[in-house]
């Protein structure tokens, strides 16, 4: 459960709306998985097109996914005619990304008026448990509230 309330009653179709624009998503093949006040969840499917050479995806593909998963957390809770870019992240990669699916997780921590703070996880299966989760990469973002802006909306 939430400690959020969003400010828009919509705000689930609006965030879904938003990443179905998002070209960035899906070419890498993200899907939005779970919208919830303050929560958002997006899958990345394993594979070759997103990988590095050794096999794992890319870091930067981790991060960018990540990154969408914290803003459109912070997204959830903004008012129907706001956007959010985020201002600054830090990204600790702790495990090859090898999946076969990579949930990203971003969770609002503090929720601003212009600036909020969302904490990100990336998970996978356990490459010797299946059964088990591994936290493949950690994400703390800064999140800009945008209004006003034809261009940056919703």
């Amino acid at each position: 459960m939430s400690a959020f309330q969003a400010a828009d009653p919509a705000y689930a179709e609006r965030v879904a709306e938003s990443f179905a624009r998002q070209s960035a998503m899906s070419t890498i093949g993200a899907r939005l998985v779970a919208v919830r006040p303050g929560e958002v969840e997006i899958e990345l499917p394993h594979g070759p097109a997103i990988c590095q050479q050794h096999g794992f995806v890319h870091a930067g593909i981790v991060s960018t996914a990540l990154d969408s998963a914290c803003g459109y957390a912070a997204s959830s809770l903004m008012p129907a005619d706001a956007g959010v870019l985020t201002i600054e992240f830090k990204v600790n990669l702790l495990a090859p990304a090898r999946g076969p699916v990579i949930r990203m997780t971003g969770r609002v921590v503090k929720a601003g008026r212009t600036i909020s703070v969302v904490e990100g996880q990336a998970v996978q299966a356990h490459p010797r448990d299946p059964a088990q989760t591994q936290v493949v990469a950690t994400m703390t973002a800064t999140v800009m509230t945008i209004s006003g802006r034809e261009d940056v909306r919703g």
